[in-house]
């Protein structure tokens, strides 16, 4: 009786698995184009790409619970050999039935050649990794990087083996001195390390906000009873540059910057009306440093008294200040007009009784946001912080119902991301700006990454463009951050495929807001099966151990997504003040978990901590 039911399970199995055999064969037809189309390198890669597509059409989970009770593979590790794997499988069935099958087609990619490719195609655009490792380290480049070639230096010393510069930031001018940075690190360190520029791409932000005043405060820290425990520190320039702005420095009339000495004593009445006196404590030619136990707010024109000994040395004046940057609260339930261009945003306008005038108004500039969108259909503003519904579409305006705001209630500044999950926005993943940085970036960089990538079409146009800049040999990073990205990852990998070299990147700070964060875990996964059956690395990226790098302490659910990023072939670090401890961090978690994991698959190493009990009883 028994062996009746398992030659009846043996049959039932069989049956499925020629199934996908089958459904397999179907899908080469179904996609003879596209395979005709890639590059001929690439094209049993692809082919196994679609095997994959044929099989995850289907429900195979009682398939698998059939075959694990029969003591064969489960077909939970095919990504890279499906048709090996179906084959071998139904060798094994065929055995166990005393029924050897028919000769079968060689399999486009074998048990070996599959591991094979996908590390061939791994270091062609990513390069060797750091000696002790499997996983490359990439790593995104602070603006502050073009001015300190230590830190890419300990960079490359450190492990890491891609610099990231994000074309969003910074200008070529930065750039050139990163990478001058860089050359001279390599030569110091005989370290290879490659580059790759993120290009910005369309991405949907908030527009400028209405200036505030412009007003600089300084404060000095107090202790729990008002006393003071550090004084404030407060810089004057003779002439201000950007760097300077971005310090908190505050332009002084030159010839009283240059008239300052140590010792001397600086007396302003502040905005509020109050005398506060700053005592100098160093200068250099062009700018001097004072400190105060005083608040003060001061305003462009205050006048400044120069003293020394008793006696006033000089005179002058606070000069331009910038604007101090301005937000939107916004409330659960309010409205939100979000209009086309780039007016600054402001708050809800009241009247005296309270009565809602006018509600919050922001601006973007991408009009095809305005061409696309439906009412209904959900928006997203930064990050995930806003959640909202579309509740009217105007020919340049669209009305929003905040449905939830972080904690009740937050504030909306400028250049914030805009999702909109559920349409399908027409615009183009190449945008003017792309192009421009493109003339450089294709003379600099290793690799080139595509933002907001949606549609085949996309990718065929960067093609062009750097065929058109010469630069065809350039790596292509497909960057998977929208919904429609992730859902069209088949046909994107297809498309790019036609080139060498491709990986993509898992960019799961705005997938994880257009897919819902209750899904991102699915959604990751799914990503690196797809391209692991197409023989395509990955890069895992955004807020990989995000709080060790801004803050100096990793959360345990970071440490365990790290863990997690050792099944990618490369894994992205983000800029932040820690960001040397954050790669020695990540190195040592990456050497560890590499011991026990391969993709899906556990390595069962020797444990230490197996024995344990024998041990303790030899004490």
């Amino acid at each position: 009786m028994a062996k009746k039911r398992t030659d009846e399970e043996l049959q039932r199995v069989a049956s499925g698995v020629r199934q996908l055999v089958r459904a397999a064969a179907r899908a080469e037809k179904e996609f003879a184009a596209e395979l005709a189309s890639v590059d001929p390198t690439t094209r049993e890669s692809a082919r196994n790409l679609v095997h994959y597509l044929a099989v995850r059409r289907h429900d195979v989970r009682d398939l698998q619970a059939a075959l694990q009770r029969l003591g064969l593979s489960s077909l939970g590790r095919l990504e890279a050999h499906v048709m090996a794997s179906l084959q071998s499988v139904m060798h094994a069935i065929d055995a166990l039935r005393g029924k050897p099958g028919g000769p079968m087609e060689m399999p486009p990619v074998t048990f070996d050649s599959g591991d094979e490719h996908l590390a061939r195609n791994a270091k062609a655009i990513l390069g060797p990794p750091a000696r002790g490792l499997a996983t490359r380290i990439m790593v995104t480049m602070p603006g502050e990087a073009a001015d300190d070639p230590g830190l890419i230096r300990d960079l490359v010393e450190g492990g890491m083996r891609i610099m990231r510069i994000n074309c969003a930031h910074d200008t070529i001018l930065e750039w050139k001195r990163m990478l001058e940075h860089l050359r001279r690190a390599e030569a110091e360190t005989k370290k290879r390390c490659l580059v790759c520029f993120d290009l910005a791409g369309p991405k949907l932000r908030t527009g400028p906000m209405t200036p505030g005043p412009a007003v600089i405060k300084w404060r000095p820290k107090r202790d729990s009873l008002g006393s003071v425990t550090e004084p404030a520190h407060v810089r004057f320039v003779a002439r201000m540059q950007e760097s300077d702005a971005l310090a908190g420095a505050i332009p002084a009339s030159p010839k009283l910057v240059a008239a300052a000495r140590v010792g001397d004593t600086v007396e302003l009445v502040d905005a509020r009306g109050r005398v506060r006196r700053l005592a100098v404590v160093a200068r250099s030619p062009d700018d001097f440093e004072c400190e105060t136990g005083s608040t003060a707010y001061v305003v462009p024109e205050t006048r400044l008294v120069l003293e020394r000994a008793g006696s006033v040395v000089a005179e002058g004046e606070i000069g331009e200040l910038p604007h101090r940057e301005q937000w939107i609260e916004l409330h659960t339930g309010d409205k939100l007009e979000i209009r086309r261009g780039e007016a600054p945003g402001h708050d809800a306008v009241h009247d005296e009784d309270g009565k809602l005038i006018s509600p919050a108004m922001v601006s973007c500039a991408v009009g095809e946001l305005f061409d696309s969108v439906r009412k209904g259909e959900r928006i997203y503003l930064d990050d995930g912080k806003f959640r909202g519904v579309i509740r009217e579409v105007r020919k340049d305006c669209l009305v929003v119902e905040i449905a939830v705001a972080l904690g009740g209630a937050a504030k909306l500044r400028a250049a914030k991301g805009i999702n909109v999950p559920g349409s399908d926005l027409a615009l183009s993943a190449i945008t003017a700006k792309d192009l421009t940085d493109l003339d450089f970036v294709a003379r600099h960089a290793d690799m080139v990454g595509m933002s907001f990538v949606q549609r085949p079409d996309d990718v065929k146009a960067l093609m062009k463009a750097l065929a058109a800049r010469r630069a065809s040999k350039l790596g292509i990073v497909l960057k998977i951050e929208t919904q429609a990205a992730f859902e069209r990852l088949p046909s994107l990998l297809l498309a790019a495929m036609r080139h060498k070299p491709l990986a993509v990147m898992a960019a799961r700070g705005d997938l994880g807001v257009e897919v819902g964060f209750e899904r991102l875990s699915e959604v990751q996964e799914e990503i690196l099966w797809f391209c692991e059956a197409a023989h395509v690395p990955v890069i895992w990226a955004t807020q990989v151990l995000e709080s060790l790098a801004k803050g100096g302490m990793p959360s345990r659910g970071e440490v365990t997504d790290a863990a997690m990023g050792s099944r990618a072939e490369c894994v992205m670090l983000n800029k932040g003040p820690y960001i040397r401890e954050t790669l020695r961090f990540l190195v040592d978690v990456l050497a560890r978990m590499e011991k026990h994991q391969h993709k899906k698959t556990s390595r069962l190493r020797k444990l230490k901590v197996s024995g344990a009990r024998r041990a303790r009883a030899k004490r």
